[in-house]
């Protein structure tokens, strides 16, 4: 075996900095400025020529050393094997990332099942003939491919230049594969199932979005034999939105039930925790609506990884992620315990907040285009500039870039979508709250209202801001047929 000495000190500076390099958060500012020295280029250099001349250069100093004969692992020990292997990886990622993405996009056309890597074959011969071992090479194939879902998911679904978006990819990278990756690499790639997930964000703001790039950048272990991943990534994502059932259904929702089980129960019901893959992950949407009770049944999920059905003893195991989303802030959350202290501190291994878009325009107000430029493209299915053009202009003149977007980025699409059909957008046709407040504090003080009349205003006030009858429900203390006579007694008033 050849000694470390054989390695150039020039050659292990530049391999260090590939380490580094590949270790940091794609969406931070140390890599740009790792792959700048890499280049040799100004980090201000565009990102597309930043990236392929650091790749250049990275196989540049790999034919160098295949020329001298010592290109294999084995021929080194000690720090110089270490960050070896790291530019190695490195420029193998850089080789097949075209081909992977390739197979990224096939599979989100065919839901169906595991799609064949065609690049597979030459990427685990290659690894091999570095030096890597069978097991090895297969993880970092499943790695290399977990690595571009990720980016691909997180970058081209999460659009936006604002400080606060910066953040917010940074963060969604973390969370799959921790602030240090080389940790996630040694330690977690196959535990990530022990770090659940807790979402912050206003209504409209994305979050559906933030947890869908998490849930399918999981790690799906590579078959050789059958030169597929075990399974499709477009099917490791699950949702279940809390707040669309009612108390009485919640439970066989998440945990699912066996026949006869309760009235109605005529077969067995897989829940949402059965259906979810071994190596996928769960959305639990508005689970501020959550209660108590359903509670400390998830809070067994969390702490034992076992569930059991509704009318079953039969235990159960979640392999999955869990991700929770609600609108509601953190501080209403703990100041009016809406959470046990206990399942809080379960669900909370992570905290992201998924920030409101006129916070967004508010630090760069070309955040702005970015999104419309976005949006019609999923619109029209193409990119328009000409319609991007004509809805920013009709926003600039109408609304004006102080507009607030109660409506988040939702709003953002309809707004697009009106402008299109209608060439207007009148906010003025959406209630007012405030003014509505003020109307209803006027009645009350008048006298001029009924107990009815009261109970309806009441109840389409809090439809309004919480969006189900079963939340209604559980704030007002009614009965849910009764919150939804009441709220579409007011739809025909109005």
């Amino acid at each position: 075996m050849k000694e470390v000495a054989d390695f150039l000190p020039e050659e292990l500076a530049f391999f260090k900095c590939v380490h580094y390099a590949g270790a940091a958060n794609p969406f931070g500012r140390e890599r740009v400025l790792r792959e700048a020295e890499i280049a040799g280029v100004s980090p201000d250099s565009p990102k597309e020529i930043r990236v392929l001349k650091a790749c250049q250069a990275v196989g540049h100093r790999l034919a160098q050393m295949e020329a001298r004969g010592r290109i294999n692992l084995s021929s080194f020990k000690g720090e110089a094997r270490y960050f070896l292997r790291s530019a190695l990886l490195f420029h193998f990622f850089h080789l097949f990332r075209k081909q992977i993405d390739t197979l990224i996009t096939r599979q989100l056309d065919d839901a169906e099942e595991s799609l064949e890597a065609h690049f597979a074959p030459e990427a685990l011969t290659l690894l091999r003939g570095w030096g890597f071992g069978i097991e090895e090479s297969r993880r970092f194939i499943a790695l290399a491919y977990q690595f571009r879902r990720a980016y691909y998911f997180i970058f081209r679904h999460l659009v936006g230049r604002s400080r606060c978006m910066q953040e917010l990819r940074r963060d969604l990278w973390q969370n799959v594969f921790t602030h240090d990756i080389l940790m996630y690499d040694q330690y977690l790639w196959n535990r990530m199932e022990n770090f659940s997930t807790l979402l912050f964000g206003e209504t409209g703001t994305g979050k559906g979005t933030a947890a869908l790039a998490m849930g399918r950048s999981g790690y799906i272990p590579f078959d050789e034999n059958e030169n597929r991943f075990t399974h499709n990534f477009v099917n490791t994502f699950t949702t279940l939105n809390i707040s669309e059932f009612p108390e009485t259904i919640i439970e066989s929702e998440l945990f699912g039930h066996v026949r006869g089980a309760f009235t109605g129960a005529v077969k067995d019901h897989k829940g949402v925790f059965s259906r979810c893959s071994p190596n996928g992950s769960i959305l639990l949407d508005e689970i501020g609506e959550l209660s108590t009770h359903v509670q400390i049944k998830l809070l067994s999920v969390l702490q034992e990884r076992v569930y059991s059905p509704v009318g079953s003893d039969e235990k159960h195991r979640f392999h999955g992620r869990i991700i929770a989303a609600t609108n509601r802030n953190i501080r209403e959350i703990r100041e009016k315990k809406i959470f046990r202290d206990d399942f809080y501190y379960r669900l909370c291994s992570d905290i992201i907040t998924v920030p409101p878009l006129h916070k967004r325009i508010a630090q760069d107000p070309e955040e702005l285009s970015d999104l419309l430029a976005h949006t019609v493209a999923r619109i029209v299915g193409q990119p328009s500039p000409e319609i991007v053009s004509r809805v920013l202009g009709y926003i600039e003149s109408r609304l004006t870039l102080s507009y607030p977007w109660p409506g988040n980025v939702r709003e953002l699409e309809q707004c697009v979508r009106r402008v299109v059909l209608r060439n207007a957008y009148d906010i003025n046709e959406a209630p007012a709250q405030a003014s509505t407040t003020d109307d209803l504090t006027r009645q009350i003080q008048d006298g001029s209202l009924s107990a009815q009349d009261l109970l309806a205003l009441y109840c389409t006030r809090l439809y309004e801001k919480h969006g189900t009858y079963e939340a209604v429900s559980r704030i007002a203390g009614l009965d849910r047929r009764t919150v939804k006579k009441y709220i579409d007694s007011q739809d025909q008033v109005y």
